[in-house]
């Protein structure tokens, strides 16, 4: 036993490494992401993202749901769970008679549930919260100046790295907390050159440091009607964080055409600028319906007092926002031995009015899934590959603001492994 968990202990902070390096080479193109800490991450797991992200009132023996911390109260008491998953993006930007198409990678989420005693389970696992990825150019004729050309740029984002613990407190109830450690760099840059005059081209480069920690409470009750039919009632809380930064800061004047990789004068630097960043509080709450282990509906409202946000300074163009999802799964025979009839088909929508208002106009965030969860019997029946595709759009072409529209494909791989019964020989 004690050898199994050291190698699991040790396959989890391998994969934390492995993740934590990739995330920062992580890729984004949006331009939305230059405001606020970038795109925050709501995404769930690779099963409720197919359910279009419905977490709040759903729980499951066999996969992980991060979004509700109670829910790990569901662990089944003689299992593992390890839970990861990585999507590709295919995006496309829309400003009057522009366009601009990308294709990136982004890592997902890496997560282990267990339990510990009879009613304490808990999770670990690690995930982006914000992605910082765009690069916009955009030229000005300045009187007296001439032509002048902008290249604003940004990359990085914050991680969370999250331990949750979730206790049984009677039948059908109960109640967990996720503490997380937020860390990452956000960078933003911007190059201002004047073509066919004597001034000197400048380059800004500003680099956010970011530590903190940051807690979310979540409850579950779930209860019968009969024997057919199951209800499940879940609520979350996120407090409000306030997190610390640190921003180092340098201007460097230039002729010609920069290089990152040459020397060039510096008219200011201040490094160690010490600020702090407000994450505001959110509200979530959620409602599930199960017939006969075949037939689950799902749906989710969140609030998040985003005007209240602050990084360094406070910002007059966040708003508050409201999140409504709703997912539907459908497994023809759970119990059945053959493959066709454990396949779960899963389909879902998702909308948000969004934490931004440009120009008068809120930036919000439209999506529609479908996914398979395929079933592995080589590891045993709750081990499981889940495939996921989307249709999404945010933002809009009004008051030349930029319209977003992607497609996203989702893959993620559910390993459960019971691993504490003793093998009796004859």
């Amino acid at each position: 036993m004690l050898q199994k968990i050291n190698h699991i202990v040790w396959m989890f902070l391998f994969c934390c490494l492995t993740l934590m390096s990739v995330q920062g080479q992580n890729e984004i193109n949006s331009p939305y992401s230059s405001y606020g800490i970038g795109v925050v991450n709501n995404s769930s797991n690779g099963v409720l993202d197919a359910m279009g992200g419905t977490s709040y009132a759903m729980q499951n023996p066999y996969y992980i749901n991060f979004r509700n911390p109670a829910s790990y109260a569901a662990f089944d008491s003689l299992s593992f769970i390890a839970d990861v998953g990585a999507s590709v993006y295919v995006s496309k930007l829309f400003q009057r008679t522009k366009s601009q198409q990308n294709t990136y990678a982004q890592p997902g989420y890496l997560s282990i549930g267990l339990p510990v005693t009879r009613h304490w389970r808990t999770s670990l696992g690690i995930m982006p919260f914000s992605s910082v990825g765009y690069e916009i150019e955009t030229t000005k004729d300045i009187e007296g100046i001439g032509k002048t050309n902008y290249i604003y740029s940004g990359s990085g984002g914050i991680n969370q790295l999250y331990w949750g613990n979730a206790f049984k407190i009677c039948k059908g109830l109960s109640i967990g907390l996720n503490a997380s450690y937020l860390f990452g760099t956000i960078y933003s840059r911007q190059n201002t050159s004047f073509e066919g005059s004597n001034y000197t081209n400048i380059f800004i480069a500003d680099a956010y440091q970011v530590k903190g920690i940051y807690l979310d409470a979540g409850i579950q009750y779930m209860f019968n009607i009969g024997e057919n039919h199951r209800i499940g009632l879940g609520a979350v809380y996120g407090n409000t964080a306030y997190i610390w930064t640190k921003e180092n800061l340098l201007i460097n004047s230039y002729s010609g055409i920069y290089v990152s990789t040459a020397a060039y004068d510096t008219l200011y630097i201040n490094e160690g600028m010490s600020g702090r960043l407000i994450i505001p509080q959110k509200v979530g709450a959620g409602l599930s319906y199960t017939y006969k282990h075949k037939l689950t509906i799902a749906g989710d409202v969140t609030w998040q007092n985003w005007a209240k946000f602050q990084f360094m300074k406070p910002s007059d163009l966040m708003q508050n926002s409201i999140s409504t999802s709703i997912g539907v799964q459908f497994i023809p025979d759970p119990f059945s031995n053959k493959f066709m009839k454990k396949l779960n088909f899963r389909m879902g929508g998702k909308y948000s009015t969004g934490d931004l208002t440009l120009r008068d106009k809120p930036i919000d965030e439209l999506g529609v899934c479908i996914g398979v969860g395929i079933p592995l019997n080589t590891f045993n029946t709750h081990s499981s590959i889940n495939l996921m595709f989307e249709y999404g759009k945010a933002g809009t072409l009004a008051n030349d603001l930029v319209l977003q529209r992607y497609f996203r494909f989702s893959l993620c791989f559910i390993l459960q492994e019971r691993w504490y019964q003793r093998v009796k020989l004859d």
